[in-house]
């Protein structure tokens, strides 16, 4: 069985029309609501993941309402059983960025956060679109990370991007596509 980080399904591998294969193949669908909302809540500091909307991609290629919330912020689950787990909550910007990778399309040219710290694992630090290392190369693990989406990421000179980054300090993911974006470990 194939794995997939939740990281790629949401922002890397996630093609609209392949969600439910890769989600029967998750442990995300065998969970309760609450312990969905419980891993995304993970993600956030409680401050903002409290009040935040909570989704869950469902296998029709749609998006599952399990909270509406009042601040947002939009909170997904991780998957216990990928390499990460990273459950996700992004600020709006962060949210319409992730649904323009998920969708293929170029994001809007604005700024936006995104916070993964339960952890955050990637399976290419250049590829979007992969959903399992290159041979020869492992997971990227970078453990608990706040992630920087937009326009603001060309304009921080000095962060170091590359195939194998070294995820103890800042880098940039995916340099060179619309999707660059600069993660931040948080520990």
């Amino acid at each position: 069985m194939r794995r997939y980080s939740l990281f790629n399904l949401t922002i890397g591998s996630l093609v609209v029309v392949g969600v439910a294969a890769a989600l029967a193949q998750t442990g995300v669908s065998k969970r309760s609501d609450q312990q969905l909302i419980a891993s995304a809540m993970a993600a956030a500091p409680a401050s903002l993941s409290r009040e935040a909307t909570v989704v869950v991609l469902s296998g029709d290629s749609t998006k599952r309402t399990l909270r509406t919330g009042a601040n947002g912020w939009t909170c997904v689950p991780g998957d216990p059983s990928a390499p990460g787990d990273d459950p996700m909550c992004a600020d709006p910007n962060g949210w319409q960025w992730l649904q323009a990778l998920m969708e293929h399309r170029p994001p809007k040219d604005q700024t936006g956060v995104i916070y993964m710290l339960s952890s955050s694992a990637a399976a290419s630090n250049t590829d979007p679109f992969a959903i399992a290392p290159p041979a020869g190369r492992k997971w990227i693990l970078t453990g608990p990370a706040l992630m920087i989406v937009g326009p603001a990421v060309r304009q921080l000179p000095g962060y170091a991007g590359g195939p194998e980054p070294d995820t103890r300090r800042p880098y940039v993911m995916w340099a060179g596509t619309a999707y660059e974006h600069l993660m931040v470990p948080t520990r």
